[in-house]
């Protein structure tokens, strides 16, 4: 009797509970690593601090509540930490309004003609596999003008959902970065 080839097996993704346990502090469970996640670089880092926040919405605007987002950046010299929790910032989107948050410094351009950005890893119920993004500095203008992964994007209207916007409230400096996974306003993926 012939063996039949196994078939491919539906994939499966995060789930709704990927905030749990990746991040087990919002279910009320020890924190077994960094005492505080959304804390990319502590207080005692060289650097200007910032902070970044934003909203990740679904194709039809709506607040993703139970998306979690790992950042990824350089120091504020443009050099990535080795391996401590430094230049490492996990959040996870608020249970109502799907806001996240991170606190660090402001990094410097990792090489030569590079733009300062952050990465972003967005890990959500109905993603197989994790989306990537990049977060520039809108008061970078120059330094964005030739940054090679601005230029490969091409579309200016693209480039913008790249662009974290600067504002202050209560004497912090705020980058505010919302993302779309689908749709008109659609942020810009990378591979």
């Amino acid at each position: 009797m012939p063996v039949e080839p196994l078939r491919e097996t539906p994939s499966q993704t995060a789930g709704p509970y990927v905030h749990i346990g990746a991040y087990p502090s919002a279910a009320g469970l020890p924190v077994r690593t960094q005492t505080m996640p959304n804390v990319a670089f502590g207080p005692g880092a060289k650097g200007a601090r910032i902070r970044i926040e934003g909203i990740v919405r679904d194709g039809a605007g709506s607040p993703i509540t139970d998306a979690m987002l790992e950042l990824w950046q350089a120091d504020a010299d443009g050099k990535f930490p080795g391996t401590d929790a430094a230049g490492f910032g996990r959040s996870i989107t608020d249970f109502a309004t799907g806001e996240y948050w991170f606190e660090t410094v402001k990094p410097g351009a990792a090489r030569p003609g590079e733009a300062p950005f952050v990465t972003l890893l967005i890990f959500a119920r109905g993603i197989n596999i994790h989306l990537r993004t990049r977060m520039y500095f809108d008061d970078e203008p120059a330094a964005n003008a030739a940054d090679p992964g601005l230029k490969a994007v091409g579309d200016p209207k693209l480039q913008a959902t790249l662009i974290g916007r600067k504002t202050a409230r209560d004497g912090q400096t705020v980058y505010r970065f919302d993302i779309s996974l689908q749709g008109d306003a659609e942020t810009v993926f990378f591979d």
